[in-house]
């Protein structure tokens, strides 16, 4: 029997066992000694009913009776009764009616470890594990592994499983250097392999865990430097930084630059400056001012003869977006062009041959912008806003849209750092070696029905007159062909999405965080509401409307479903029209209306024409209304993290003090989320809970959320994740072949099969 024998052949192991373990993804030995539990219970520290304590608790004795009840719609509540020598206890579960079939009708003794806690008016355990007493023995050690059900299969089946194997484990082969191990004091994969099934003390779990956890970061990270390394040597736009081209754009600017707009900027210049591609998230809260930091980027590219485009999620957002950059950009002669619905024939077609002309310096759009039709002709620079809304097919389409830019002339990187100051005018670090260019003449681009692109010939009364009627799924999207060159990459958002989160803890996504207001602005004050407590949030929201402010009242539904007990926007618009604020001036908005009817509600709420706009989340990316100074979320426990803090970002946009209430659903208890949202602001902090909490995605795949495949390690380790880093550059720079290991090799390589770009 050796590490590749088939399960199959164990013995004890029939038919229907070896089909639960394929199904499982366990085939061989090997498979299954490397299937970690996910963790250990220790049923040495056992208490008598009448001696437990608030806290985690572990308990032998035998279920009386046992029952389950639907509580509400997809919740199921399993109530038993369980009983030792020294007396009772309640136990419940939650949405786990089969532990009715296993502890009920039998007299049988069992191990309860859970969480002992007051709750509904008495003490009871909850969601306890349920182990039997008489299936113990064969586990000879003090610590008791438990394993994931994966697919049904049971941990008592693997616990038998692996009793037979124990004495291959020291055969298990070792996968990181002897120079890490080393270096780190880890313990020998064997031996933490061996700890993990067969503890004999916490202290040796520890040790093991730290270990297995360390391979598992050190894999990703080394894959992440290597990407990293490969990316430096894509061909990129050297795009040089030109001190009086910043200058003016900033002296120009109606408002003062926060010093973190300044140091994100200066990231951005300095990205340019390398002949290698950017790959880089700007974080910053709603109205941290993004959108200044990627115009600014803009207009040194668009100096340097290098095409922008910037891709919203939404027509709305991208007409905000287009609006905003030709208050920033027309005045120095930088065109922008607009690419969403509402053009058809000629319009449409005189903005493709503008864009593909070079005419359009900045071409802003929806999804519009990755179709095949829209050829570009010196694409330099991408910004891809609000990047959760992307996919990664949809963002390495649009970077595939280079067009004929060459590489830039001549080398004209700037090594010293120079501090963008709106204040003086002045550079505040040493002076910049590059050469300023000779401004581009005025070009003259023809007028056509509604397809005008803002240019620096004339003024144009309406800031943004461009528009583009092809839909987001009116063409196929295709794979971006081949190109030698890779524009530079900016993506932003309010909230990381995970896998772009993870991909910032493993060094190959760079980030720059915007975390200062704007002067004026105040946090949003965040409060959850029970449904006993509406009534006052009712009473607060009117209060904001006496004061000549807005609210908003958001709904997961457009109707009422018998599926759902949730709230919906048309019953909620009408109830608080007919009956709550009947005083007030209502207006609801939803997905299932047409684009032109809620661009319009949008701008009738923005010119207070409305005191409350009753919507789904299609408010989530929109217009801002400074106004707005008040939201309600109904349900919030619905919605996710990086959603509910993209909604709250709706109000607090101007100097007024601004409110969320997050609305619980009937008999919700508040979850983490909720509790996390309630009491920050900061929304890289919220996106470090939204990733422990369901995971980074496929770090190098298509998937932008769900597990990593990590069995141990946790991206919330950041110190063991900085030691993994170091170790991998140290071992990169040693120049020893990563094929002289090939365990690690395979797990690399794996890590690195897709994309690298965010």
């Amino acid at each position: 029997m050796n590490l590749s024998t088939s399960l199959d052949q164990i013995k004890g192991v029939g038919p229907k066992t070896a089909a639960q373990l394929r199904q499982a993804g366990l085939q061989t030995v090997g498979d299954i000694l490397t299937f970690l539990p996910m963790r250990h219970e220790d049923f040495t520290q056992v208490a008598p009913i009448a001696e437990l304590k608030p806290g985690k608790a572990t308990i032998r004795a035998r279920c009386e009776k046992i029952s389950t009840r639907p509580v509400r719609r997809g919740l199921r509540l399993t109530t038993a009764v369980l009983a030792d020598d020294s007396g009772k206890l309640n136990a419940v579960w939650f949405n786990q009616p089969y532990r009715a079939q296993q502890l009920g009708g039998s007299d049988e003794w069992f191990y309860f470890s859970g969480v002992f806690e007051y709750n509904y008016g008495r003490y009871q355990l909850t969601n306890p594990s349920a182990e039997a007493a008489k299936q113990l023995p064969v586990q000879a050690d003090r610590l008791l592994p438990v394993y994931h059900a994966v697919r049904g299969l049971k941990t008592t089946v693997v616990r038998k499983v692996i009793e037979q194997l124990r004495p291959l484990m020291s055969v298990l082969p070792e996968t990181l250097p002897p120079s890490v191990v080393q270096s780190e004091h880890l313990v020998s994969r064997a031996a933490a392999i061996s700890a993990m099934h067969f503890p004999r003390s916490d202290a040796e779990v520890r040790q093991a865990r730290e270990r297995l956890a360390f391979e598992e970061l050190f894999e990703l990270v080394l894959a992440s430097q290597l990407n990293k390394i490969d990316n430096q040597k894509l061909a990129g736009f050297a795009i040089p930084f030109e001190q009086s081209v910043v200058q003016d754009f900033v002296q120009n600017l109606p408002f003062a630059l926060t010093n973190a707009q300044r140091r994100a900027a200066w990231d951005i210049l300095q990205d340019f400056e390398r002949a290698a591609p950017m790959n880089r998230l700007l974080q910053g809260d709603v109205g941290s001012g993004k959108t200044v930091v990627a115009g600014l980027a803009a207009r040194q590219a668009a100096s340097a003869g290098y095409q922008t485009a910037f891709m919203a999620p939404t027509e709305i957002l991208a007409r905000q977006h287009a609006e905003t950059l030709s208050q920033l950009l027309v005045p120095f002669g930088v065109s922008v062009g607009l690419l969403i619905g509402g053009a058809k024939g000629k319009a449409r077609t005189i903005l493709y041959e503008q864009i593909a002309s070079g005419a359009v310096d900045v071409a802003v759009g929806t999804h519009a912008l990755i179709q095949d039709k829209v050829k570009f002709h010196r694409l330099g620079f991408v910004v891809i806003d609000e990047q959760h809304r992307f996919g990664v097919e949809q963002r390495q389409k649009l970077l595939g849209k280079v067009g004929d830019a060459k590489s830039s002339k001549g080398d004209n990187a700037c090594s010293e750092s120079v501090i963008i100051n709106n204040t003086t005018g002045d550079d505040t670090g040493s002076s910049s070696p590059c050469l300023a260019r000779e401004p581009r003449a005025a070009r003259l681009v023809s007028r056509d029905e509604a397809a005008v692109i803002i240019t620096d010939s004339e003024p144009i009364p309406s800031p943004v007159i461009s528009t583009e009627s092809v839909a987001a799924d009116s063409e196929p999207i295709s794979s971006p062909a081949s190109t030698p060159f890779m524009p530079h990459l900016l993506a932003m958002t309010a909230t990381p999405i995970p896998r772009s989160l993870a991909l910032t803890v493993y060094g190959e996504l760079d980030v720059s965080i915007l975390n200062e207001r704007p002067r004026g602005r105040k946090e949003i004050i965040t409060k959850i509401v029970s449904p006993p407590s509406r009534a006052s949030a009712y009473a607060a929201i009117d209060e904001q409307l006496a004061a000549g402010r807005q609210a908003y009242v958001i709904c997961s539904l457009i109707a009422d479903s018998s599926a759902s007990d949730r709230k919906s926007v048309e019953a909620e618009y009408k109830r608080l029209k007919n009956s709550i604020f009947g005083h007030r001036r209502i207006a609801q908005l939803h997905g299932k209306m047409s684009a032109a009817e809620k661009d319009r509600i949008m701008q009738d709420f923005k010119d207070k024409k409305y005191d409350i706009l009753v919507s789904t989340t299609v408010v989530e990316v929109g217009v801002d209304v400074p106004n707005a100074t008040i939201m309600m979320i109904e349900d919030a426990d619905n919605f996710g993290l990086s959603q509910l803090h993209q909604l709250r970002g709706r109000v607090g946009r101007g100097d007024h003090q601004s409110y969320c209430y997050l609305m619980l659903g009937t008999n919700n208890k508040p979850s983490q989320r909720l509790r996390e949202i309630e009491k920050s602001n900061d929304g890289f902090h919220l996106a470090e809970v939204d990733m422990q909490l369901r995971g980074p995605g496929e770090i190098y795949g298509r998937m932008q959320h769900g597990a990593l495949n990590l069995q141990i390690a946790t991206l919330a380790d950041t110190q063991l994740i900085a030691r993994a880093q170091k170790a991998a550059k140290r071992f990169i720079a040693s120049g020893e072949p990563l094929e002289n290991y090939p365990l690690l090799a395979e797990k690399v390589r794996h890590n690195q099969r897709l994309t690298t770009l965010n």
